[in-house]
C-alpha cells in the first residue's frame, strides 16, 4: 500500500509517499481500508515531536479515519468486515489502510458520506464535550468563540448555536469572520494577526467589549491562546467558563486575579483523556452529534481536499494558519467504497 511516511522530526517537507507492507490485524484489532483522512493540527507536531504523546517511526501521520473495515482480529466480534466506520487511530491514518483497535471505531450512519465522516467526530466531539459536557453551556447564553474559522471554532459555533446560545465569533481577517458567520454566529470581530505591545492589547480589549456589551461572555472558547487569552478572560462574565482547547498563538500567561475578580472557572479541555476514561459518557456524546447531523444543524465544512501524493501540501497548510474549516486527504483505493 502507499503511505506518508514520516522518518525524521521535521515539517511537513520531511515526509514522504512510500510503497509499505499492507498492516495486518492483531487481537482486538481491526483493519481499515480508508476512504478518506481528516487533517488535524496535532497531525503537524506529531512529525515535529512536538506532541504529547510520541509515535514510534517511521510512521504516517493523521488521526482521524473513515473507511471500511477489511479485515478484523482474533476476539473481535464488533465492527465487522464491511462495516464504514469512522476510526479514531492516533497516527496512521494517511494511508491506504492502517489498523484501529476495534473499541475506538464509531459506525458511520448511513446517512453521512466518507468525507463528512473523516472530518466529523475530532472537531465536533471536541466541542460538544467542551461546551455540552464540561461548560454545561445553556440556552441564551453568551459564547465569544476565538479561531472561530478553524476546523475546531467552526464547529464550535454550530455547536453553540444547536445548543441554543448567542454565539460572537473571533477571527483574524474579514474572510475568515465572513466564513464563521456563514456557520450561524450571530455576531463577530476581527482581531489583529499580532498583539505584541499595550496598544495593540488595549484595542483588541475593546472589539471584545464593543461586541460582547457590559454583560460580557458567559463562556469562552479558546483554541489559540497567546496575547488573545488574558483580553477575552477580561471580557468574561461573572461566573464564566474560560475553555482551553489549544495554543496556536502560543501558551498564554494569564493572571489568576482575574479569575478571582469574575469568579469564573478555568477549564482545560482534554479531549483525549476523557474517551479513554469515560467511555459510556463519549459514546452517548457521538450519538448526539449524529442526531445533531441528521437533523442538519451541524455539517463539516471542508474547504479543501488533496490526494494522498500531496498530503505533506495539507500538513503544511496547518502550519500557515489560514486553513478554514476542514481539510482531508482522499485515498485513490476503490475497495473502500460502501
Amino acid at each position: 500500500m502507499k503511505a506518508l511516511i514520516s522518518r525524521a522530526a521535521g515539517g511537513p517537507e520531511t515526509t514522504t509517499v512510500e510503497d509499505v507492507p499492507d498492516p495486518e490485524a492483531g487481537p482486538g484489532q481491526v483493519v481499515i481500508s480508508v476512504a478518506a483522512c481528516g487533517v488535524n493540527f496535532p497531525d503537524l507536531l506529531f512529525i515535529q515531536d512536538l506532541y504529547q504523546v510520541r509515535a514510534p517511526r517511521p510512521f504516517s501521520p493523521g488521526a482521524e479515519v473513515a473507511g471500511v473495515v477489511s479485515e478484523v482480529g482474533q476476539g473481535v466480534t464488533a465492527p465487522r468486515v464491511g462495516d464504514r466506520v469512522i476510526g479514531r487511530s492516533g497516527w496512521g491514518g494517511m494511508a491506504e489502510k492502517v489498523v484501529v483497535a476495534a473499541d475506538r471505531c464509531t459506525p458511520i450512519p448511513d446517512e453521512m458520506p466518507f468525507d463528512h465522516a473523516a472530518a466529523f467526530i475530532f472537531t465536533y466531539a471536541t466541542a460538544y464535550y467542551a461546551l455540552h459536557t464540561r461548560a454545561k453551556l445553556g440556552a441564551g447564553e453568551t459564547v465569544l468563540v476565538l479561531g472561530a474559522s478553524g476546523g475546531l471554532g467552526a464547529a464550535a459555533v454550530e455547536i453553540a448555536k444547536a445548543l441554543g446560545a448567542r454565539v460572537i465569533a473571533a477571527a483574524s481577517t474579514a474572510a475568515k469572520l465572513s466564513f464563521a458567520l456563514s456557520k450561524g454566529a450571530d455576531a463577530g470581530l476581527i482581531y489583529p494577526a499580532r498583539a505584541e505591545d499595550k496598544s495593540d492589547l488595549k484595542a483588541l480589549g475593546e472589539l471584545f467589549k464593543e461586541q460582547l456589551g457590559q454583560h460580557g461572555a458567559d463562556v469562552i472558547f479558546d483554541p489559540v491562546g497567546g496575547p488573545y487569552a488574558e483580553q477575552a478572560l477580561r471580557c468574561a462574565a461573572e461566573n464564566a467558563r474560560y475553555l482551553v482547547l489549544g495554543f496556536t498563538a502560543g501558551i498564554p500567561r494569564v493572571p489568576l486575579n482575574l479569575a478571582l475578580l469574575k469568579s469564573c472557572d478555568i477549564m482545560g479541555i482534554n479531549w483525549r483523556t476523557f474517551v479513554m476514561s469515560e467511555t459510556m459518557k463519549s459514546d452517548e456524546n457521538h450519538h448526539q452529534l449524529f442526531e445533531l447531523y441528521k437533523a442538519g444543524k451541524i455539517r463539516p465544512a471542508i474547504t479543501e481536499t488533496f490526494e494522498l501524493k500531496e498530503a505533506a501540501k495539507a500538513l503544511a497548510r496547518l502550519a500557515d494558519r489560514t486553513v478554514m474549516g476542514k481539510m482531508i486527504v482522499l485515498m485513490p483505493r476503490t475497495d473502500a467504497t460502501p
